[in-house]
């Protein structure tokens, strides 16, 4: 592998390249006609517009992609997050074309992207799942014979689903055909695949997540836990490493759990068992994520293991360098998602010309971001503008840092989250780790 072709755009972009550069890999970098002055395309060895703006005629254009490898002679592909990155078909045309997937191959992502196919490898695996449906539910009858077996309140998710998508609670049978059909319709726009799956509600969980390394010769390493219980709408807002909760005995339960998954799959590269824990401390595999997480930075931070670079490392058929007893996690980490949107409009995205802009830095403070004086954020894509991560020695000093990160970090032109956050790290539930899913759902800050 010697020239990395990164199939997405923004920080992740830039992320990439800066780990390739590391590692001496020459990088081609893939923009829109959008994003001719974005600074992916301005930093990278190489540049090439794939198509107009449109996401699906740019970077979700596989032809385009593979047509650039071609091109550039990029013999490696790094996908990222998003657009391609778990798409099992682009990486199996990748694996055709003789160019190297940097993540898991197309047979795991086509596994684990079915989550009725993942729950059954997790039972095989011996990784408690969340009771539920064998599988995904073909009729109405069927949902109401197994929501009755399992007890409302039940939850109602697309098999294909992802990023909060086709997700639906139900919590008596008078709302089970209302919601089962809002799921499958959502699914089916969202993802061509309107199979729905049933499980048991979780009451008040948290949101917890293993981060692994996997390579080729059966080495697989966790990486600690990411706490990304902070949402809205199923969408994550904040994270942290490690989680307030999880006691020592716990994560290394969960560790092994998140392991023997990866193993029993067959996995190599980077991936995230996500699972869900109740009040007891009890933990259920939710799903997998077969591709880098924007919350990565938190756990490399607290860890000291560059992720990207070990994506990069593996894909070129290298052995992990390290064993699990070499893991240790060392302080604790934020991260917040600072977004082109106006919260006090529902969260409106923001697009328009950053006209000022000031970043936040010193010590344990870490900004991950492709935006500069002058940048436009554009319509078209997601409104993500930064990724501020702290690290301090400990929670308090952490929450401390972040305070005053965010008080500092300056954003002219559009409107922005920074305030928003500011006053979610202010609550009394955010500041002693007792928050769960469901908190930014019952509460208003703007």
């Amino acid at each position: 592998m010697k020239k990395v072709l990164i199939a997405n755009r923004g920080e992740i972009a830039v992320r990439i390249i800066r780990a390739c550069r590391e590692l001496g890999l020459r990088t081609v970098a893939v923009f829109s006609e959008a994003d001719r002055s974005a600074l992916h395309a301005k930093i990278a060895d190489e540049a090439i517009c794939i198509g107009p703006a449109k996401s699906a005629d740019s970077y979700l254009n596989v032809r385009a992609i593979i047509a650039a490898c071609e091109v550039t002679g990029a013999d490696a592909i790094h996908p990222g997050f998003g657009f391609l990155s778990e798409n099992a078909s682009f990486a199996r045309t990748c694996e055709k074309c003789g160019i190297t997937f940097i993540g898991p191959d197309s047979k795991s992502i086509e596994m684990l992207g079915d989550k009725a196919a993942a729950k059954e490898a997790m039972k095989a695996a011996g990784v408690p799942v969340i009771p539920g449906s064998d599988g995904a539910v073909k009729t109405l009858d069927d949902a109401k014979a197994i929501a009755e077996k399992l007890g409302y309140p039940v939850m109602v998710k697309a098999s294909a689903g992802g990023g909060g998508r086709g997700i639906r609670v139900v919590n008596s049978a008078d709302e089970l055909e209302t919601q089962v059909n809002a799921a499958k319709q959502e699914a089916l726009s969202a993802f061509g695949n309107d199979e729905i799956y049933i499980e048991k509600l979780v009451v008040d969980p948290k949101h917890i997540e293993i981060q692994i390394l996997a390579d080729s010769f059966g080495n697989v390493v966790s990486l600690g836990e990411r706490d990304c219980s902070m949402q809205r709408r199923n969408q994550k807002v904040l994270e942290e490493a490690p989680s307030a909760i999880i006691d020592p005995a716990t994560r290394e339960a969960m560790g092994k759990a998140a392991c023997a998954a990866a193993k029993v799959c067959g996995y190599k590269n980077a991936g995230t068992i996500e699972f869900l824990v109740d009040r007891d401390k009890n933990f259920y595999f939710m799903e997998m994520n077969t591709r880098i997480q924007v919350e990565h930075p938190i756990t490399e931070e607290v860890t000291g293991v560059d992720i990207v670079k070990e994506q990069l490392k593996i894909a070129s058929g290298e052995k992990l360098d390290f064993e699990q007893k070499d893991v240790t996690i060392s302080g604790h980490a934020i991260e917040c998602r600072i977004n082109a949107e106006n919260p006090a409009m529902n969260f409106m995205p923001s697009p328009g010309v950053i006209d000022g802009l000031f970043v936040p830095g010193g010590p344990g403070v870490r900004v991950d971001t492709a935006v500069y004086q002058g940048y436009e954020i554009t319509p078209y894509y997601d409104s993500m503008i930064a990724k501020l991560i702290v690290h301090g020695k400990d929670r308090d000093e952490a929450i401390a840092k972040m305070k005053w990160a965010l008080s500092e970090f300056i954003v002219d032109g559009v409107y922005t989250n920074i305030d928003f956050h500011l006053k979610l790290i202010r609550t009394e539930e955010f500041e002693s780790g007792k928050y769960d899913n469901g908190f930014l759902n019952r509460v208003k800050l703007i």
